[in-house]
């Protein structure tokens, strides 16, 4: 496993991380998953206070007990649950932010959260008041750091000129290029580090048939996922080559794979483990299409 060092942080992180969305809090294979993902050199651990109301971060603090100075924990704030469960609201609020991360701790059964990223964002959003909350948090020692979950160029912007995030988590695959036109450059050049989720396109790059994505249609995909197949590099997967896709950009801190299962595991960390893309095979991938841009939020 390869490591990268958030620089405005200095977290040192796994190229690969593990996103703990898709764990469910009844399955008897958290533990052992995320053990066997440590033992793998994974450690840096994403969840959110979304996921299963507080749920997932009960479980990755459950799992974690006893192992908590070995890993790096990713967690999200920003919407809010409404009381009778039945949606959440979006409150991107200095308040919220500074009371919510209490509830994290508590069950995530830590004193602090290495990376505390807002969970989306809008340009109308109360950004100024939002930073001073992420602020006063690292001030008071309850998180390392901040940034930002947003795939919103214009709102990754303002965060950049105006707070000192060191992280944005965004998505990024070999079907979804636009943060290489809108964002990619920009946080390189600023030295925030991208956290680049959905590596395989909602398992479209690996085995789920084709389907309409983002602003293709099924037939554009299809054409693009035969050329992918025919364009693999020798002794390398799909799986393996759409991951490294992502994480031999160099402007890519970590890419933070979905896993729910020891089979999913295992292939991140063959994808991790597998030999770099050299510059040839990876300008191959590009020319495989023109790639996409973003049509709003510019």
């Amino acid at each position: 496993m390869q490591y990268n060092i958030l620089k405005k942080s200095g977290l040192k992180v796994s190229q690969v991380s593990f996103g703990c969305m898709s764990l469910k809090a009844d399955s008897v294979d958290n533990d052992v998953i995320i053990s066997k993902a440590i033992e793998g050199g994974i450690n840096l651990f994403d969840t959110a206070d979304l996921y299963e109301k507080g749920a997932n971060e009960a479980l990755l603090g459950a799992a974690l007990k006893g192992r908590r100075n070995d890993v790096l924990i990713s967690t999200k704030v920003g919407n809010r649950w409404k009381p009778d469960g039945s949606g959440w609201d979006w409150c991107p609020t200095k308040k919220h932010i500074l009371t919510a991360v209490d509830d994290s701790l508590r069950r995530l059964q830590t004193d602090h959260i290495d990376l505390y990223l807002l969970h989306g964002g809008t340009i109308e959003d109360p950004v100024d008041e939002a930073i001073e909350a992420f602020e006063r948090l690292a001030d008071l020692g309850k998180i390392r750091s901040y940034g930002l979950s947003s795939i919103r160029p214009n709102v990754i912007r303002e965060y950049v000129s105006r707070s000192n995030i060191s992280a944005v988590m965004t998505q990024y695959s070999l079907l979804d290029r636009r943060p290489e036109e809108a964002t990619i450059k920009l946080l390189s050049n600023n030295e925030i580090g991208v956290l680049a989720r959905g590596a395989v396109a909602s398992g479209l790059l690996v085995d789920k048939p084709a389907k309409e994505y983002l602003d293709m249609t099924k037939e554009q995909v299809t054409s693009i996922l035969k050329d992918f197949s025919n364009a693999l590099p020798e002794g390398k997967s799909q799986a393996e080559t759409a991951l490294r896709y992502v994480v031999d950009n160099q402007a890519i801190t970590s890419a933070v794979v979905g896993i729910r299962t020891l089979q999913q595991l295992q292939d991140a960390l063959a994808g991790a483990n597998t030999t770099p893309l050299n510059t040839a095979q990876w300008q191959a991938l590009q020319e495989l299409w023109e790639g996409n841009f973003y049509k709003e939020h510019r």
